[in-house]
């Protein structure tokens, strides 16, 4: 398989977004309801054959169009739709895509909030779900159907941090008349689904695309028919549901999404020197950058260059209170925040069992190999991560964990 060539960084920094008073950052529209000067216009508009017009902000805003695009570009897709969470981007593209009587197939590993929509929530109208193990491509191709419309999965999955093999998958899909759906929350400018095949990519933007953990807010990348679709007065899912994003929301995630580059490397080096080090204690740890990593072969495969692998790491310390007698610590003494969440300045730790995978049954935790003492990192952008890794192990060594 060869290495994918793309600066997704550099096609943020080509585009020019500018207001029409030639301000640097384009004006924040924040009107919910748009004039026009002709009935006939507003008329053609609400029917889908108007370019460049705007009628009201559920359906399309200045502020948010100029955000979407930027993620377009970023993402080498034909356009984009951004939505007042991550998890309201994922819910409108599987509700846009499947209907009742149809089928999806899914990773068994993924955000606990994912896992429970599939499990307890599309069953309501009559969509079945098959869970699998994303990595087993032979797997995979025995749970489709005759009406198998869908394949589900994360970049690199949450919690256990498996990398899916995107290519792959997707070849699989289209020789089946599937579609692709892939979560890049991870791995914002490292992975590039839509470019290794992936027909949508969704993103919960409260994440690294944001970086600040001061708003909530997601996206849907994909073709313009798509996101014309989602769109669509009349039947589109994401037009009548209405996770519409605030513009001011907007405008800020624009600014921020210049910098996430340099977020990116920074995640990234400093979790690999995080993973390194916990490796070198004789910890159980897991980071796709690490060689003994089960996919870390797949993830040079079909990473851009010079974003690394990211930020996220997990260490398994077996038994529940350890992990959270550690965690407990880790915070008394600066390391970072006990909270959910990832991508922020800070570091950030969970027990994920416990919170953002306890939608998840304990059984199925066991099954798919998540500890109850897994501990979760979202290393943070430290100026020097060994002085914060020194408080970390000072911790692991009071608790007697080493």
């Amino acid at each position: 398989m060869m290495k994918h060539k793309f600066d997704p960084a550099t096609r943020i920094q080509d585009m020019l977004l500018f207001d029409e008073f030639g301000g640097v950052n384009p004006a924040i529209t924040d009107s919910s309801t748009f004039t026009f000067l002709d009935p006939d216009t507003m008329t053609e508009t609400f029917q889908g054959h108007t370019e460049g017009c705007f009628l009201y902000s559920r359906h399309w805003n200045p502020s948010n169009k100029f955000l979407a695009d930027a993620l377009a570009s970023m993402e080498g897709t034909e356009s984009a739709w951004v939505t007042a969470s991550g998890m309201s981007a994922i819910t409108c593209s599987i509700l846009q895509l499947c209907k009742a009587g149809d089928h999806l197939i899914t990773s068994v590993t993924t955000y606990g909030g994912t896992f429970a929509f599939l499990r307890n929530y599309l069953p309501k109208f009559n969509i079945e779900v098959s869970f699998v193990d994303i990595t087993d491509l032979a797997g995979v191709e025995k749970e489709i159907r005759p009406n198998t419309r869908l394949i589900y999965t994360e970049s690199i999955t949450n919690p256990l941090l498996q990398v899916s093999d995107i290519p792959a998958l997707a070849d699989l899909a289209k020789r089946n008349g599937l579609l692709l759906l892939v979560d890049n929350t991870f791995s914002p400018l490292m992975i590039s689904p839509a470019l290794l095949g992936a027909d949508i990519v969704v993103y919960s933007m409260t994440k690294f695309i944001n970086g600040k953990n001061d708003c909530v807010a997601g996206a849907i990348c994909g073709s313009a028919d798509f996101v014309n679709a989602l769109s669509n007065v009349n039947d589109g899912t994401a037009m009548l549901l209405g996770p519409v994003l605030d513009p001011l929301r907007s405008s800020a995630i624009l600014k921020n999404l210049h910098t996430l580059h340099v977020r990116m490397k920074q995640h990234s080096s400093n979790a690999m020197y995080v993973a390194l080090e916990l490796e070198s204690l004789g910890l159980k740890v897991r980071y796709p950058g690490l060689s003994d990593h089960p996919q870390h072969e797949l993830m040079q495969s079909i990473m851009n260059d010079g974003y690394g692998y990211g930020g996220m790491v997990t260490l398994d310390l077996i038994e529940a209170a350890k992990s959270n007698e550690f965690m407990r610590l880790m915070q008394m003494e600066g390391v970072g925040y006990l909270a959910v969440s990832l991508g922020y300045f800070k570091t950030l730790f969970s027990n994920p069992g416990k919170s953002t995978s306890s939608e998840v049954p304990e059984e199925v935790q066991r099954r798919i190999g998540l500890s109850e003492g897994l501990v979760r990192f979202s290393i943070g952008l430290d100026n020097d991560i060994s002085r914060s890794f020194t408080k970390m192990k000072e911790c692991l060594i009071r608790l007697n964990l080493i």
